[in-house]
């Protein structure tokens, strides 16, 4: 049964890094319209990453126009993520921060991580 299971696995996406919850990250996807394929970049931060093997997914948000937030979940293992590149991380004590839902402007911001300097 387990060789089953591993036949039915979708690879690991080489290209994605270590992501954590509260992580700012750009997402690169490729969309396909029409006959016509194409990479759109998806800023924000990471609300939400559920692990699970093949169905590990993780949820990203920004505030679009007119301070509407915007949510959009990707498939881990997706092949049509393109890259996805980590620009700050963030301290959080929480695996789902659902509750940035709710906050606007300063409200909504997270205490950075700061790195260990030698």
């Amino acid at each position: 049964m387990p060789d089953l299971l591993k036949a039915v696995a979708a690879p690991v996406n080489e290209k994605i890094p270590e992501i954590k919850p509260g992580d700012s990250v750009s997402v690169h996807v490729r969309i396909v319209e029409g006959n016509k394929e194409r990479v759109q970049e998806f800023k924000g931060t990471i609300i939400r990453l559920r692990k699970g093997g093949n169905d590990a997914n993780f949820t990203v948000r920004r505030l679009a126009s007119h301070g509407i937030g915007v949510e959009r979940t990707f498939l881990l293992r997706s092949p049509r993520i393109e890259k996805i590149e980590v620009f700050r991380s963030a301290k959080v004590r929480r695996a789902q921060l659902y509750y940035l839902r709710d906050l606007r402007g300063k409200a909504a911001r997270l205490k950075e991580k700061r790195r260990a300097t030698a």
